[in-house]
């Protein structure tokens, strides 16, 4: 997803299946249906239409969307009470903040494919969320994304010693450093 969306608090990772919702501007209804239907270990995934100024998500949804199992939420909107959302270490991906409150009376929906972050996310697809950002993992990818994940993480593991060994990037990826003018000095 677009690097707007990031933790709310250091250290926030989540992982796990796709909840998509998609709130009315101004609104977050749909965001408590979401959380009492959703099932235990999934990620929430919000689309927000307007209004980025208004906090769609908080302490009392976290404690909610805690007790019912809920894994973590990536919202592309705004929330607030960041100092609990961190203290319950309830992982949260947002664009900002905003201390002012959404309304909670119109349509929205839950389970249907929503596009946040400029992603289009499907209900069961896989999220991965750290410091580094907010990934999609189609559903149907899984396994051939893990395997390539490991793979990659065997072939970083020995360029790591490699590299500790006095080995250069430039030698191990075979970089052409030709355009590069040097000066000594």
């Amino acid at each position: 997803m677009r690097a707007r969306l990031h933790g709310v608090w250091p250290g926030a990772a989540v992982v796990g299946p796709a909840v998509p919702v998609r709130c009315t501007p101004g609104d977050n209804l749909a965001i408590h249906v979401a959380t009492a239907v959703a099932p235990a270990g999934s990620v929430l995934v919000v689309a927000i239409e307007g209004q980025p100024e208004l906090g769609h998500w908080g302490e009392v949804l976290t404690t909610q969307a805690q007790a019912r199992g809920i894994a973590g939420l990536v919202i592309d909107g705004s929330v607030r009470d960041v100092a609990a959302l961190e203290s319950l270490r309830f992982p949260v991906f947002a664009v900002g903040l905003a201390l002012r409150g959404a309304q909670k009376e119109a349509a929205g929906t839950v389970g249907e494919a929503v596009e946040v972050g400029d992603v289009r996310v499907e209900p069961g697809d896989v999220i991965v969320a750290d410091g580094d950002g907010v990934t999609v993992i189609p559903g149907q990818a899984l396994e051939e994304v893990v395997a390539s994940g490991q793979a990659r993480e065997a072939k970083e593991a020995a360029m790591f010693v490699q590299l500790k060994g006095g080995s250069t990037t430039i030698e191990l990826l075979g970089l052409d450093v030709s355009p590069i003018r040097v000066i000594d000095g």
